[in-house]
C-alpha cells in the first residue's frame, strides 16, 4: 500500500483528471443497488424507454408529450416526481438531452426537488457540462443542509451522492480545492447503517483518497484508502493498479464490474 504513494505525480494527474468520469459512472451507475435506487433496469434487462414529441403549447407554456407503450402523456400534466421518473427511464436509452428537458420542467414546477437536482447534475456531468452540473449539485447539497446534516436514510444517501458528483464536477473544471470540500464532506459523515448508503459512502471515500493523493496529501490518502479496503477488500485491486503505475484505473474497474 505504501508503494501506491510513490507513483509519479504525472500519472496520478492523468488518472484523476481523465478517468474520473468513467470511474464515477462505473462506481455508481454500474452498481445494481444504484440502478435499483434510481429505478433503472439492470444490465441486460428488457425495457422500452419512452420518447418525447413536440405538441405546441398548453395554457401558454411550451409542451411536449411523452410517448409510452400505453399512449401519449402531456409533460405539463405530470407532477415533478412523475417527470423525474420518466427522465430516468429515458436516460436508460442514452437520450440525455431529452432527460434534461424533463428534469428542467420538473424543477420549474418544484425548484426544491432534490432528487431532480441530483439526477440533473449527474446527467450534465456525463454531458461534460461541468459548470452547470456543479450549480445543480451544489443546489441539491444546500437544500439538504439547510437544517444541518440530515438524519433520514434517503437524505443522507442523496447528500453522499450529490457530494461525490459535485466533487468530480469541480475537479473537472480544475477546481481541486473546491472539489475536495465536497468529497471531504462525505468523510465527515458517520458511516451509514443502511447497506446501500454505506456502499455509496465508501465509494466516496475511495474517490476522496485518489483526490488527496493528487494534491500531495499522501498520509491522508493512505488513511482513507485503508478505510475503503477494510470495508471492501475488492478495492485492493485498485491499489495494485496504482502500484503498477496504471494510467487507466477506471479501465481496470470496468473489467472488474462487467457482470453488472
Amino acid at each position: 500500500m505504501i508503494a501506491a504513494l510513490n507513483i509519479p505525480q504525472g500519472s496520478l494527474v492523468y488518472w484523476f483528471t481523465n478517468s474520473t468520469l468513467s470511474l464515477i459512472q462505473l462506481l455508481l451507475l454500474s452498481n445494481p443497488d444504484v440502478l435499483e435506487y434510481f429505478g433503472l433496469p439492470k444490465k441486460n434487462a428488457l425495457a422500452v424507454a419512452p420518447t418525447l414529441k413536440e405538441t405546441g403549447s398548453t395554457a401558454g407554456l411550451a409542451d411536449f408529450t411523452i410517448v409510452t407503450k400505453k399512449g401519449e402523456i402531456s409533460a405539463q400534466s405530470l407532477s415533478p416526481e412523475e417527470l423525474v421518473s420518466f427522465a430516468i427511464k429515458i436516460l436508460t436509452d442514452g437520450r440525455k438531452d431529452h432527460a434534461i428537458r424533463l428534469l428542467r420542467l420538473a424543477l420549474e414546477k418544484d425548484p426544491e426537488h432534490v432528487r431532480a437536482l441530483l439526477i440533473m447534475g449527474q446527467t450534465l456531468l456525463q454531458n461534460k457540462q461541468f459548470a452547470e452540473a456543479t450549480d445543480s449539485l451544489e443546489s441539491a447539497i444546500s437544500k439538504l443542509l439547510v437544517a444541518g446534516y440530515p438524519t433520514e436514510v434517503e437524505e443522507i444517501d442523496l447528500l453522499i451522492l450529490s457530494s461525490q458528483w459535485a466533487g468530480i464536477a469541480n475537479v473537472q473544471q480544475g477546481k481541486m480545492e473546491e472539489g475536495l470540500v465536497h468529497l471531504e464532506r462525505i468523510a465527515q459523515l458517520e458511516e451509514p447503517q443502511d447497506s446501500k448508503s454505506k456502499a455509496h459512502y465508501y465509494d466516496g471515500i475511495l474517490i476522496l483518497s485518489s483526490a488527496l493523493l493528487n494534491v500531495g496529501r499522501k498520509a491522508e490518502s493512505m488513511e482513507y484508502l485503508q478505510k475503503a479496503v477494510a470495508y471492501n477488500p475488492a478495492y485492493s485491486v485498485y491499489i495494485e493498479s496504482l502500484e503498477n503505475d496504471s494510467k487507466d484505473f477506471a479501465g481496470d474497474l470496468a473489467n472488474s464490474r462487467r457482470d453488472f
